[in-house]
Order: C-alpha cells, then structure tokens, then sequence
C-alpha cells in the first residue's frame, strides 16, 4: 500500500503522519512500517544532542496504523462519509528500546474484538527485528 493510500484512509498530514508505507494487510492484522529521518519537530527538545522517538509517538504510530485497518475493515461498504476512528483508551503500554532518528520502526496491530462500533486492538512495535514498544487500546467510531 502507498503513502497516498494511506492518506486516502486517514486523516492524518504531516507533520503528524507518522506511517510510510504498508507492508502486509489481512482482514483484523496490518504491519505498517514508518522511518525517522531525523527532521522530524519532535527531535528538536527531545532531547537536544542525543534525540529520541517520543514514547507518545510511538503510541500515535499505532494508533495510525490501527485507523488504517479500521477504515479499510469499517468502511467498506458499512461506514458513512466523514466518520473515522477515534482513540478511547490505552492499556499496558510498554517501552523496551529506544529508537533513534533514521531508525524504521514496523508496527503490528491485530483487531482481538468488536462490540458495535468499538474496537479493542493491540499492537507490537519493532526496530531492528528487537521488540521496541507493545500497547492495548481501544477506538470507535466517529463523526467528524
């Protein structure tokens, strides 16, 4: 999938668009795959001469990612124009690795249940094959 797939799916624009490409979709699994040029507004306080990702970014990484798969799984055919998923909550986050400008980072997420317009997701994030950052979290679906 392109970034301008991407694009199509979520409302998401840089400098928030934090997802490059797709590298592999199912219908409740999608690996998203994202780099760290090193430009990025982040790095510019965190932290002056040895940046890092954001913890919180790495969560919003997923968190795009899990909107992909929901507006491809969601709206085909069932969603009304306008209406996109909204994060509600995030559980057992965890960060193991710390990722650093010009590293790609591939976030898997896996829809584990559906009630109504609620999604409960979880994700895995890795860098370098190592285990980078895991999280829970839940979406529904919105009106703009």
């Amino acid at each position: 999938m392109t970034r301008e797939q991407i694009l199509a799916a979520i409302p998401h624009r840089p400098p928030m668009l934090l997802l490059d490409e797709i590298i592999e979709s199912g219908s409740d699994t999608i690996t998203c795959g994202g780099t760290f040029s090193g430009d990025e507004f982040f790095f510019q306080g965190h932290f002056p001469g040895a940046p890092i990702v954001p913890g919180v970014i790495l969560c919003e990484m997923a968190l795009q990612a899990g909107a992909v798969l929901l507006a491809r799984q969601y709206q085909q055919g069932r969603a009304e124009e306008g209406e996109l998923p909204l994060a509600t909550r995030l559980n057992n986050v965890k960060f193991k690795r710390v990722v650093r400008p010009g590293d790609t980072v591939q976030v898997a997420v896996k829809v584990r249940e559906r009630l109504a317009s609620a999604f409960f997701l979880s994700a895995r994030l890795r860098c370098e094959e190592e285990l980078t950052a895991s999280l829970d979290f839940a979406c529904t679906i919105a009106g703009r």
